[in-house]
């Protein structure tokens, strides 16, 4: 494939988004819409990048950091045509096909991107990339032959009703070599109501002068573009349903597959059963044959072979569950490992900790990591058995075979096959229980008398 450039516009307000998050970097599944795009170029290697910017600079500028982007400024903002030129200066000395795409337009594929680059090897000085919606309300139309020469390019407003008609619709996205992208902006006008420099103006000057203009066509939902929080519920909508079906493509099993949300980075084995309403945050990996059960919450997790988790359980960042180990409800782990063969069943929270192999946390357990400064860790080794209701203070350590009485609040390291009980003694009143109500009876009784006395 020749050499290409990348010039994503993402100098627009955002205003429809009413947010204080530029537009382009509000996620679908845990990612920005920007990165979204720019992964997809990732895989076609482009030799440069340029982000196009304006509103809320900084924030696009701070996400871009280390990602090897150039960012030019549009300012004042004059249109999309406007916006591209804003990049001729980072683009100097860069001779290849120009690619101009939107960030607001997140889910364009590098297959997608390939064709339309590869448009231009038939002759063509101007590849435009088209769709065609169930309904193509006020979209641009490309008014095209059957072998995908644009005869031309116009917009709603502008169109006859004939024009109307026709169900192809223009994305925005446009590709063109530098020796015809950079004259074909410069030769754009502001002669319209906006009084703008529009992108699809570059195909109409390039057909005005008699070059070749070629559409690619692509799938609808590619190119939606997101300029509101139902179009961004929308994309995040079509991008889950997509993901899900993969999914069970490749070897899992969804049991209620509406309710499951994967991140952008979810990994799943093979065998894997995943029951209704169950949420994954970014950064899990989960191996063969694990079971997570209904409304389980993961995040920044790893679940190795044979693992079960839920229902109702919270796996938050640096979560480890190894080899069969056992996680059930109302579980909560923070950077903990579970050994392998391990189980946690209920109610318990484990934070800064390592669990051994075949361990087991009873009920009700918490491992007190924090002391409001500084947050400390507890090892808790091999087959050692934790009672229900236990509160271990970290730091502690907890030997490999030993016995944590229920109810103890241990503060000092337990030796290995020790039991530990931290427990007040109890005091046995015989025959307290029954005077204490006998005096509390009569002195209610005598209360409503007294009442019921009064005038």
């Amino acid at each position: 494939m020749t050499d290409f450039a990348a010039i994503i516009l993402a100098a627009g307000k955002g205003t429809r988004m009413k947010s204080d998050l530029h537009k382009v970097l509000h996620p679908i599944a845990g990612k920005p819409m920007l990165e979204h795009l720019l992964d997809s170029f990732a895989d076609l290697s482009p030799q440069r990048t340029v982000a196009v910017v304006g509103d809320r600079r900084e924030q696009v500028d701070a996400a871009l950091e280390g990602r090897g982007v150039t960012t030019a400024l549009q300012d004042p903002q004059h249109g999309t045509a406007h916006a591209a030129l804003q990049a001729k200066e980072a683009l100097d000395g860069f001779s290849g096909n120009i690619l101009v795409a939107f960030g607001d337009v997140p889910m364009v594929r590098a297959e997608t991107v390939r064709r339309l680059l590869d448009a231009l090897d038939g002759g063509a000085k101007v590849a435009v990339l088209g769709f065609r919606p169930l309904d193509p309300l006020a979209y641009g139309r490309i008014i095209a032959e059957e072998d995908g020469t644009v005869l031309k390019m116009v917009e709603f407003k502008d169109a006859t009703e004939q024009e109307r008609a026709v169900d192809l619709c223009n994305s925005g996205l446009i590709v063109a070599h530098s020796d015809a992208m950079w004259p074909l902006l410069d030769a754009v006008d502001n002669n319209n109501a906006q009084g703008e420099y529009y992108l699809p103006d570059v195909a109409t000057g390039a057909i005005a002068r008699g070059d070749k203009v070629v559409v690619v066509e692509t799938d609808a939902d590619e190119v939606a573009g997101i300029n509101s929080r139902s179009e961004l519920a929308a994309a995040e909508m079509r991008w889950q349903a997509a993901r899900r079906e993969e999914a069970m493509a490749q070897g899992a099993t969804l049991k209620a597959p509406d309710t499951v949300f994967f991140s952008h980075d979810t990994v799943l084995g093979r065998d894997v059963t995943i029951e209704p309403h169950v949420v994954f945050g970014p950064g899990v990996s989960v191996a063969d044959g694990v079971h997570i059960k209904a409304y389980t919450h993961l995040e920044g997790a790893s679940l190795a072979s044979g693992v079960q988790v839920g229902p109702f359980a919270r796996l938050r960042p640096g979560a480890v569950l190894e080899e069969n180990s056992f996680v059930g409800n109302f579980v909560e782990m923070k950077k903990a490992t579970l050994g392998p063969g391990a189980k946690a069943s209920h109610l318990s929270y484990i934070g800064d900790a390592t669990v051994g192999a075949k361990a087991n946390i009873g009920a009700g357990t918490i491992t007190c990591n924090y002391d409001g400064y500084f947050k400390y860790h507890t090892t808790i080794g091999e087959r050692a058995f934790i009672g229900s209701n236990s509160a271990l203070v970290a730091p502690v350590t907890i030997g490999a075979d030993s016995i944590v009485a229920a109810g103890s609040t241990v503060s000092r390291d337990v030796a290995a096959g020790e039991l530990r009980m931290v427990r007040a003694e109890q005091l046995v009143k015989d025959g307290w229980a029954d005077r204490f109500h006998d005096t509390m009876s009569k002195k209610k009784e005598a209360a409503k008398k007294n009442q019921d006395g009064k005038p």
